[in-house]
């Protein structure tokens, strides 16, 4: 069986294997975040849907590995490891820069004949909107600790916990890095599966407008829906995200 062979993929994490399911659920974390952020997700999810989250170098059982500071590259590794999970039809779901991350390796997958039954683009703006203000570096470790407080997407114990804080910020600095250099490359296909892009109305990383920009990367349906709340509006509303990827999921697999 395929995730038999797989549960000690270095990229993949399957808290609660569901090897009868029909679809599989691709989660991307956050800038800072680990695979363990949707264990909540696979909990709710299974055994309908096989969730694999996604671990980045750099944190948890991979802390030992150097950070990588970019998204393409991130995104040729992991489309690498997942095309061993493509037996079954994946739904990809990123937050923040999980959302470019699983809008890039959907580009990957369908370059290589998978088809995914669609991307939810959580709390990111359209790959297409660059914003030429934005720096390369957050600059240094406070001005860093300050951002992560802001976007309240960090429990407040690791703040109070200055070893824990100063262990895991390289691997964050290594994902605003990767983020802050990204480069939608023009000449890109739009996806031909599904978007759908979710956001926070009170969301000080995103406008309404960048979060409509999605379309342009889809030549499939697209649609937004926007949530009470901030950067990370999905912690209060999962009873209200996990209904909407859910549904989505039942309605794209009677169509496939």
């Amino acid at each position: 069986m395929v995730g038999a062979t797989l549960q000690a993929n270095a990229w993949v994490r399957r808290f609660h294997p569901a090897s009868d399911a029909a679809t599989r659920l691709v989660c991307f974390p956050h800038a800072g975040g680990s695979a363990s952020f949707y264990f909540p997700v696979s909990r709710a999810l299974s055994p309908e849907v096989d969730v694999l989250a996604i671990q980045y170098p750099g944190r948890q059982d991979r802390r030992t590995e150097a950070p990588v500071g970019s998204i393409h590259t991130l995104a040729d590794r992991i489309t690498e490891d997942l095309l061993d999970w493509s037996d079954r039809p994946l739904t990809l779901f990123g937050h923040s820069m999980g959302a470019l991350l699983a809008y890039e390796v959907a580009t990957r997958l369908e370059e290589r004949g998978v088809n995914p039954l669609g991307l939810f683009a959580s709390g990111r703006r359209a790959p297409s909107t660059y914003r030429g203000s934005e720096r390369e570096d957050p600059g240094s470790d406070e001005s860093l600790i300050r951002e992560m407080k802001k976007l309240s997407g960090t429990d407040v114990e690791v703040f109070a916990n200055d070893d824990l804080l100063r262990i895991i910020l390289p691997a964050i600095r290594g994902d605003y890095r990767a983020v802050q250099t990204y480069r939608h490359r023009p000449a890109q296909p739009p996806l031909s599966c599904p978007v759908i892009a979710l956001n926070g109305d009170d969301d000080p990383q995103v406008t309404p407008a960048e979060v409509r920009a999605w379309e342009r990367h889809t030549s499939n349906t697209f649609r937004t829906r926007t949530f009470s709340g901030g950067h990370f509006y999905l912690n209060a509303q999962a009873p209200s995200v996990l209904a909407e990827v859910s549904s989505f999921i039942d309605m794209a697999t009677l169509r496939v």
